[in-house]
């Protein structure tokens, strides 16, 4: 598949890592040659200098013959226009950065298309939602749904009092089958388990598993659920308005924004049951005059990353049960997850792992992400005649950095066993590690 990728950003940048791995045809488009110089010297893929938004541009790089065309530079306009340009010039689909919610209102899809532009990614609503849902499961780090939440991928912390440590997962396989331990993060590294493995204090389990036994994965784990009620953000972002919109009336929200005009113009933009306080919330004496310990959830989500983090084990401290923090430097990511700050949401992982999952089904709607550092997950349509279709699950022989979690059948979510025979038509929960989705093809397709 040749895919064009404009934007040699951080997104554009991570996407094409991703792609060169998996031996696509990728041609990266940026203006500031020093940005390409950096990829092009360490990984298989080609870099052109030019304006994504020039006609010249667009053609040397052959873009009527692209399958693929993603504009994702840090500018809205240009992205669209760029989208527009590659449309009317061949390119079979095309995908858009945002940066304007409204844009994604169902009325304006059919405008959008209409100039060229197939898909918009808005790296702001993916991170808000997924804030959304760790307020509404303080106890998960990460919770992923698929199929109306037919089935649930759930990422847990395991501390001392889980009752899952040192055991291997072949014997709590024959204790339970009512989730599958689909992979583990243990301090820098992504583990797709097999049964002689087992889990340690410290690591991230992730567990696919259906709504009716969430409890026991809450009490396997040795969690407690908090009901959250009150929130306080910390920075006021798009991400933070977005967010005051998505949590609704149902909360009660405080954003602490240290620029002055910030603060009166987020006032007019945010919900009336959120409050604006403008100062420093690096801060403690701040914080407390605040009443940071009263609140159930903090979320930092400032410029900075390591302000975000700083934040987050202070809220902590003061008996804050759930914390999310902004982390948008990705190397600084692996060891964030080895902090006490809750959840860590990267707006750019969530943006590639999007357009990285339209690679895999040209319709988006099949094939869904959750967004790690060295994994993907992803839900395909098992295609009638494929491999997958050929044996039970045992007898499949699958790549080792791969795991199958779990399928919706007739709309139904089913656990997976080494005895599940897969058919045509399934909804099938895949969980592999980066650079191994190809092999995942071969099963499918």
């Amino acid at each position: 598949m040749k895919i064009i990728i404009a934007g040699a950003g951080e997104v554009g940048t991570h996407l094409a890592k991703l792609l060169s791995k998996e031996g696509q045809d990728v041609i990266l488009i940026d203006s500031d040659e020093n940005k390409l110089h950096v990829v092009d010297s360490n990984y298989n893929l080609m870099t052109q200098t030019g304006s994504p938004t020039a006609f010249k541009t667009l053609k040397t790089a052959n873009v009527k013959d692209t399958d693929l065309y993603i504009a994702v530079t840090p500018f809205e306009t240009r992205n669209i226009v760029s989208c527009s340009m590659a449309k009317g010039l061949g390119a079979r689909k095309t995908v858009a950065r945002i940066d304007n919610y409204e844009f994604l209102k169902p009325d304006y899809i059919p405008f959008f298309k209409g100039i060229g532009v197939d898909e918009l990614i808005y790296p702001e609503y993916f991170a808000s939602a997924e804030m959304v849902s760790a307020i509404r499961n303080t106890w998960a780090r990460n919770w992923f749904e698929l199929y109306d939440g037919e089935l649930i991928l759930i990422g847990v912390k395991l501390r001392s009092n889980a009752q899952i440590i040192n055991i291997q997962l072949k014997e709590l396989a024959l204790k339970s089958h009512n989730f599958h331990i689909s992979a583990i993060r243990r301090k820098h590294e992504t583990i797709i388990p097999r049964g002689d493995d087992h889990l340690e204090i410290g690591d991230i389990a992730y567990f696919t598993t259906k709504k009716e036994f969430v409890s026991q994965i809450i009490e396997l784990c040795g969690k407690t659920v908090t009901n959250v009620k009150r929130v306080m953000i910390l920075g006021g972002s798009r991400i933070g308005v977005q967010l005051a919109h998505m949590l609704g009336d149902s909360y009660k929200i405080k954003i602490i924004e240290l620029d002055s005009k910030k603060s009166f113009k987020l006032a007019e933009r945010v919900p009336e049951n959120t409050t604006i306080i403008n100062g420093d919330g690096r801060d403690i004496e701040l914080l407390q005059e605040e009443g940071i310990a009263d609140y159930d959830a903090f979320i930092a989500l400032t410029d900075s990353s390591e302000t975000n983090i700083l934040a987050c084990l202070t809220a902590k401290e003061f008996g804050v049960s759930k914390t999310i923090a902004e982390v948008e430097n990705i190397q600084f990511i692996p060891e964030a997850e080895n902090l006490n700050i809750g959840t860590i949401i990267n707006k750019k992982l969530l943006a590639t792992s999007k357009i990285f999952q339209i690679l895999l089904d040209f319709d988006s709607s099949n094939a869904k992400c959750l967004a790690l550092t060295d994994a993907e997950v992803a839900e395909l349509v098992v295609k009638p005649g494929s491999k997958v279709t050929k044996a039970p699950v045992k007898d499949l022989k699958l790549a080792k950095g791969m795991t199958i979690a779990g399928l919706i059948r007739d709309g139904k979510g089913m656990l997976v066993s080494g005895n599940t025979q897969i058919e045509a038509g399934d909804h099938v929960l895949i969980f592999c590690l980066s650079g191994a989705i190809h092999k995942v093809e071969k099963f499918f397709n």
